[in-house]
């Protein structure tokens, strides 16, 4: 016991080189799972997101290999080769080898970057199982190749076939950090094509390039409207409030060299929700900072000006929160600075206190001679934004009524609820089930013990052409807000897509009513039937979720059960399965097993409904922790798949099967 309780010099480690990356790589990527695994592909796309907005490239291609690896090229200047001065080596091997080795320390080489912490390039090295670089520069093409962190071989350098100058890294995940299998594909193609596309429109001098040769396709993207044409992108599928983009422009000298750029393009549409997305030097601080902070305020501060000083007498009693101005707000606010300051590696907040000013000051002249110079758009979005007050208030009341009858009956449940006997949220779970039918064979086949049911009727309130008033007067929706005893948050009102705690008093009511620790089931599942009706409800139930109750997603308490398609009988086989594809292998395995001439006499069930099977298969397949199949939901999960909230807006069934066909890579029959 003494020997465990020292502590003394010799229990301090020193890690040398890159091996504190390998030791805590969260700390640079932010975690080992997907994230992580795509935040490499990032990292050096940005190194070559620098050399375009320094004018130095125009031509970026990202190539997912047949072998999992990934090839990031630019046809900038191409990362030095020649020897470093202090190290007595090639430039790119120090860049390679060390953290914090690069040239954006000053201002020489880069005006502006985004990678600027001089850790990227090394930190993947450190994580790859293997990685190459090729850099063609000044009549030379030299390559080297690099494992975990370390020198792999000597450099090899010979003259180059073509004068342009170019980089090309290519590189493979080292797998003792990375949990996949690497028999099957790593990479999202959905992920990387979402931030490729979002840096070309931030980067409007360059053409952007994926080229997948797993299936031998690819993609272009190149906007010469920049982020003008990333607003039309984001509504696309919504009905816009007035015809043209609002787009503001400017720049501000702090010092000598030291220039601020901000470029803000914004509309609003006909719905509810708020799309506000935030770049600093191309990169997408999803957590916002300051940038968004001094957005948000300006907006408040200059529509409240603006109703003051040009709106009508009936209307200047109106006094407008954040959230009422943001109403069916897309707005894309991107910031250049020299030396931006990051909460993290990972770089998803904004720091500079500088540029919460220089934001506020330039949106509060630009909106304000914009709205002078266009009052018939002008009083659109200010009648938009006094309803979105009436609506606030509105559900303020409705909230607060609920609470009072919450008060009054705590101890009742909503009367369709099917409640478990345990008190202990850790191993409960709800299973919120679509219709009456299947609710009723969930309520037989479940154990009592820690699982719940509560049934809805039909298909609840589309959220997306709902306000908030309307939102919480809806039965479905109160049922499960009263069956879960978290509360709603909406954070699309108080805080835009990628929030920020604002400073200026908001709405008041909207953090305070969530509360995640009153959760009563730690697993809150979403069972629907596995056809385009179960999608739709399905779909709907995410929305909701994704808007008024997020964290559940956050902490990873929401789930959707995937029911199996078909059951597939012969003679005492009985196999349950989920696909087409394993329907026709199945079908054929039994054809081999029992040496059958033909398959007619094997029995093909389809579930067109849960209600259709009985509880006990209901629970086999479906309900039991030890043989049913759930998928967790993620924030992923929503980008991944095309989740587009906008498509909520019209005929979005047909594309949602896409959603849950894809929630497993590989999936399994069931044998009973």
């Amino acid at each position: 016991m003494a020997d465990n309780n020292s502590y003394d010099a010799d229990d301090i480690q020193v890690l040398k080189g890159l091996e504190g990356v390998r030791k805590r790589p969260a700390m640079y990527i932010g975690d080992t799972g997907k994230k992580g695994l795509h935040h490499l592909i990032f990292e050096v796309l940005d190194n070559s997101v620098d050399e375009a907005m320094g004018g130095f490239a125009n031509l970026i291609k990202v190539t997912l290999n047949t072998d999992n690896s990934v090839t990031i090229f630019d046809n900038g200047r191409g990362i030095p080769i020649d020897l470093h001065p202090e190290y007595k080596k090639p430039a790119v091997e120090v860049i390679m080898e060390h953290l914090h080795s690069g040239g954006k320390f000053d201002k020489k080489s880069y005006k502006i970057s985004g990678g600027l912490h001089g850790v990227g390039l090394s930190v993947v090295n450190a994580l790859a199982e293997w990685l190459e670089v090729e850099v063609c520069k000044d009549g030379s093409q030299y390559t080297q190749r690099f494992s975990k962190g370390l020198k792999a071989s000597e450099p090899t350098i010979q003259k180059a076939t073509i004068k342009e100058s170019y980089t090309k890294i290519t590189f493979y995940p080292d797998n003792s950090i990375f949990d996949f299998d690497g028999s099957q594909k790593i990479f999202n193609k959905a992920i990387i094509s979402n931030r490729v596309r979002e840096l070309a429109f931030l980067t409007p001098q360059a053409r952007f390039e994926i080229i997948d040769k797993y299936k031998d396709e690819k993609e272009e993207y190149f906007f010469e409207g920049g982020i003008k044409e990333f607003i039309s992108y984001l509504n696309k599928d919504k009905q816009p409030l007035h015809d043209d983009i609002i787009f503001i422009s400017d720049s501000y000298e702090e010092e000598k060299d030291e220039i601020i750029y901000c470029d803000i393009a914004m509309q609003y549409n006909q719905g509810y929700q708020t799309n506000i997305l935030t770049y600093a030097n191309t990169i997408n601080t999803i957590e916002g900072g300051v940038h968004l902070t001094g957005f948000k305020t300006a907006l408040t501060r200059t529509f409240n000006s603006y109703i003051e000083n040009f709106m009508e007498k009936k209307y200047k009693e109106h006094v407008l929160s954040g959230s009422d101005t943001r109403e069916g707000l897309s707005a894309v606010v991107s910031v250049k600075l020299p030396d931006p300051q990051f909460e993290s590696q990972t770089k998803i907040k904004l720091g500079n206190p500088e540029v919460r000013q220089v934001i506020s000051q330039v949106v509060s002249d630009k909106l304000t001679q914009y709205l002078e110079e266009n009052p018939d758009t002008a009083k659109k979005i200010v009648l938009k934004t006094i309803n979105a007050k009436l609506a606030r208030e509105a559900a303020l009341k409705a909230r607060q009524l609920i609470r009072r009858k919450s008060a009054l009956d705590s101890a009742r449940m909503p009367g369709k609820l099917a409640d478990c006997s345990s008190n202990n949220p850790e191993e409960s779970e709800i299973f919120i089930v679509e219709g009456p039918s299947a609710g009723g064979s969930a309520k037989q086949g479940r154990d009592r013990t820690y699982q719940a049911i509560l049934p809805l009727r039909g298909k609840i309130l589309n959220v997306e052409k709902a306000r908030l008033d309307k939102i919480l007067h809806n039965k479905e929706i109160q049922s499960i807000i009263k069956a879960l005893g978290v509360g709603i948050q909406d954070l699309n009102h108080a805080n835009g897509m990628n929030g920020d705690n604002e400073n200026e008093a908001d709405n008041g009511d909207t953090e305070e009513t969530f509360d995640l620790s009153r959760l009563r089931y730690h697993k809150v599942i979403i069972m629907c039937d596995a056809d385009i009706d179960g999608f739709h409800i399905e779909t709907l139930l995410l929305t909701f979720f994704f808007r008024y109750m997020r964290p559940l997603i956050d902490e990873g308490n929401l789930y959707v059960a995937v029911p199996p398609l078909y059951k597939i009988s012969y003679k005492k086989d009985k196999t349950y399965v989920y696909s087409d594809l394993e329907k026709e292998r199945m079908i054929d395995s039994l054809k081999i097993k029992y040496k059958l001439k033909n398959t007619q006499s094997v029995k093909v069930q389809r579930y067109k409904g849960l209600g259709e099977m009985n509880p006990e298969e209901l629970y086999i397949t479906t309900m039991n922790r030890e043989t049913r199949k759930l998928k967790r939901v993620t924030y992923e999960d929503f980008i991944e798949n095309d989740l587009v909230f906008s498509k909520l807006m019209g005929k979005e069934v047909k594309a949602r099967k896409k959603f849950i066909i894809n929630h497993f890579d590989e999936v399994s029959t069931l044998d009973i």
